[in-house]
């Protein structure tokens, strides 16, 4: 990112100048261009602008009180959108097959669709009432207990 910033500034002055000789003026245009021209993500934003403190900071060992100041975007909150029981039993009902079988499995877990894709009938325990999920989230094996 911080090469980018370079090069960019560049194509603003009409030469490519050393970071030192930038400002807080280039700092809030590059910022700004990528905002408003290139229309990044806030996350992709911020990280723009920790590649920038970073460098002044770090490598080049200038302290920017200013660039502490500059403001961060929000990230965009979204509200999930959930189904009813009636939509998931309806959406059930018209499955068939391993299809239905899958995905009644999961809904009825909370198993994640790679766990239920590499499930083995011998990680089944009908008489302890388990599904042993192997290898899951974090290479970690958990059990799953079936409502009583």
């Amino acid at each position: 990112m911080n090469s980018f910033f370079i090069r960019w500034s560049a194509t603003q002055s009409g030469g490519m100048r050393h970071p030192r000789e930038l400002g807080v003026a280039d700092v809030k245009a590059f910022l700004s261009m990528l905002a408003n021209e290139r229309k990044v993500s806030a996350s992709t934003h911020n990280q723009a602008l920790s590649a920038l403190q970073f460098l002044y900071r770090e490598v080049l060992g200038i302290d920017l009180p200013w660039l502490n100041n500059i403001g961060r975007p929000q990230q965009t909150k979204r509200i999930p959108s959930v189904l009813t029981k009636d939509e998931v039993a309806g959406l059930l009902a018209h499955m068939e097959g391993v299809t239905a079988l899958l995905a009644r499995l999961l809904y009825g877990t909370g198993m994640r669709l790679m766990e239920g894709m590499r499930l083995r009938i011998k990680d089944v325990d009908f008489e302890r009432h388990v599904i042993i999920v192997r290898e899951a989230k974090g290479a970690k094996d958990r059990l799953i207990r079936a409502a009583a």
